[in-house]
C-alpha cells in the first residue's frame, strides 16, 4: 500500500501498584487476575516517516538499525521484534520507524507494552485508521505475545492506551479496565510522596514470567497462594486510592511486594535490597519493585520525605526518576 503521511504516537508508561503477575496467561483466564495502575508522564515515541525503497527500522535507545528489504532480506546490527511485527501485521510501504524512550531500558515500568501500543496507534494512523484505546491494547499485546513471541500479561498495554488510574480484571472473556477518580489534592500528594528509583540492572522479565507460570501450572502452593494474594491486594488497593488514604497504600505496596516475592527466590536482587534498605532508613514507609521485579525499578511512598530518599538512592549509585501522574493515554497524530 502507499503511505499518505507521516505519523507520531506517544504512548505512557506506568506503576504497577498492585495485581501484577495476576494478568498474565494462563492464571489470568483460569483464575482470574485484577491490577491496579497509575499511568505517568514518561512515555514512549514513535514516528512513521514515509518514503525510500525500503523500511528502516530504528530504535535511538538501543543504537539498533533493521533494514527490510524490498526482497525479504533483512540488514542491519541486531534485532527489533516489536517492530517487525508492527510492519508486517500493519505493512506502510517503504518508510522509516523511530523509536525513542524516555526511561532506561529493562526499567520495570512497563516501556514495551507502551512501545507496542506506539508502534500499533502510529501505524494505524499513517494508514489512515482510527481503532479505539481498547483496540490498540488488544492488538499491542497480541503483537508482542503472540507475533513477536514474548510472553507477558495485559496490563502494560491497557495503561499504556488508557492512561490515568486504572482498576482492571483478567477473565476468559478478556479485560475489563475501569478507570479510577481520585480526589485531586491526594493524587497531587501520592504524587509527592512517590519516588521512582531505577536500580542500574535491567531484567528479562520474559525470563521470570516463564518460570513463575511454569511453578503455577505445576500446582506449587506456595505460587498459587501468592498470586491469590496479590489479586486480592488490588481489590484493595483500588478501595484505598478511592478512600484517599495514604497510609494504607503505602501498606499494600509492602503487602504486594511480599507476594511477589514469594513467585520467585529470585525476585528481589542484592542490589534492590540495598536499594529498599537505604529508602527506608530515608524515611519511605512502603514499596515494591516495578513490573515483574528481579530487577529494574522500585517505588516507594515517603510523605514529606520524598527528597530524602532520592537523595539515598543517589547515594548508592541508583536513579531517581522525575514523573507526574498521566490522565492521558497514547496520543496518534
Amino acid at each position: 500500500m502507499t503511505l499518505v503521511r507521516r505519523a507520531h504516537a506517544a504512548a505512557p508508561v506506568r506503576l504497577d501498584l498492585a495485581g501484577g503477575w495476576t494478568d498474565v496467561p494462563p492464571y489470568a483466564e483460569r483464575e482470574g487476575g485484577a491490577v491496579v495502575t497509575g499511568a505517568i508522564s514518561l512515555r514512549v515515541h514513535v514516528n512513521v516517516l514515509p518514503g525510500g525503497d525500503s523500511v528502516h527500522l530504528l530504535s535511538e535507545d538501543l543504537g539498533t538499525q533493521v533494514e527490510l528489504l524490498p526482497n525479504g532480506e533483512r540488514a542491519g546490527n541486531g534485532n527489533l521484534p516489536l517492530l517487525e511485527a508492527g510492519v508486517r501485521a500493519m505493512p506502510v510501504g517503504p518508510a522509516t520507524l523511530v523509536t525513542r524512550s524516555e526511561v532506561p531500558q529493562g526499567s520495570g515500568l512497563g516501556s514495551s507494552g507502551a512501545l507496542g501500543v506506539a508502534i500499533v496507534a502510529s501505524l494505524a494512523h499513517a494508514r489512515g485508521e482510527s481503532p479505539s484505546e481498547l483496540e490498540i491494547a488488544e492488538r499491542a499485546w497480541r503483537m508482542e505475545a503472540l507475533d513477536a513471541g514474548h510472553p507477558g500479561g495485559r496490563q502494560d498495554q491497557y495503561a499504556a492506551a488508557l492512561g490515568g488510574f486504572q482498576s482492571m480484571t483478567f477473565g476468559p472473556d478478556g479485560v475489563v479496565a475501569q478507570p479510577i477518580a481520585l480526589d485531586v489534592a491526594f493524587m497531587e500528594e501520592l504524587g509527592r510522596s512517590t519516588v521512582i528509583c531505577y536500580t542500574g540492572t535491567s531484567r528479562v522479565s520474559g525470563e521470570t514470567i516463564a518460570k513463575v507460570m511454569g511453578a503455577c501450572e505445576r500446582g506449587e502452593r506456595a505460587v498459587t497462594s501468592a498470586l491469590a494474594g496479590l489479586r486480592d491486594t488490588a481489590f484493595a488497593m483500588r478501595e484505598a486510592l478511592v478512600a484517599a488514604d495514604l497510609p494504607r497504600v503505602a501498606t499494600l505496596l509492602d503487602v504486594n511486594w511480599g507476594h511477589q516475592q514469594a513467585l520467585d527466590a529470585g525476585m528481589r536482587t542484592a542490589r534492590m535490597a540495598e536499594l529498599e534498605a537505604a529508602a527506608r532508613r530515608a524515611g519511605a514507609i512502603g514499596g515494591k519493585a516495578a513490573g515483574a521485579g528481579a530487577g529494574g525499578s522500585m517505588f516507594f511512598v515517603a510523605p514529606g520525605r520524598a527528597d530524602a530518599v532520592a537523595d539515598a538512592a543517589r547515594a548508592i549509585g541508583a536513579q531517581p526518576l522525575a514523573f507526574s501522574w498521566s490522565a492521558e493515554g497514547v496520543r496518534r497524530w
